[in-house]
């Protein structure tokens, strides 16, 4: 029964390992194709830097997306997506400084369910993997 439960967590995890890496990859591609657009809608918000953020921005997340989806240093991964996500919601979906109307309510549901997706991210580089968790002999 035990093993049955383990191989579940196990799957439940790389499963949502995998949902995680791909929330980075495609809108890390998106940001590749639209490059132009989505460089427009930065310096709309004042952003600095706009071509060197947005590449740095691109890399982090198809690398670290692919990171995650491969396993590959999951915890630093999910740790500087993590602060990424923060970052991002904070600079492009700062609801609190617009006006009442449906603009703000639509940043404002970005914000949140970004902070939902920092929270798995923070979980996912707070677990030990089980690897390590068994004491050497």
């Amino acid at each position: 029964m035990e093993s049955q439960i383990a191989l579940g967590q196990r799957l439940f995890l790389l499963v949502g390992r995998g949902l995680l890496g791909l929330y980075f990859i495609i809108p890390g591609i998106m940001k590749v194709t639209g490059f132009e657009g989505t460089a427009e809608a930065m310096a709309a918000q004042n952003i600095p830097m706009v071509t060197v953020l947005l590449v740095l921005t691109i890399v982090i997340q198809i690398g670290g997306g692919a990171s995650l989806l491969a396993g590959y240093r999951t915890q630093l991964m999910a740790f500087v997506l993590a602060g990424l996500t923060l970052v991002i919601s904070i600079a492009m979906h700062n609801f609190w400084a617009m006006e009442e109307g449906l603009q703000q309510g639509h940043e404002m549901q970005n914000f949140i369910k970004n902070m939902a997706i920092m929270a798995g991210l923070m979980y996912v580089a707070g677990v030990t993997p089980a690897a390590r968790d068994t004491p050497a002999a």
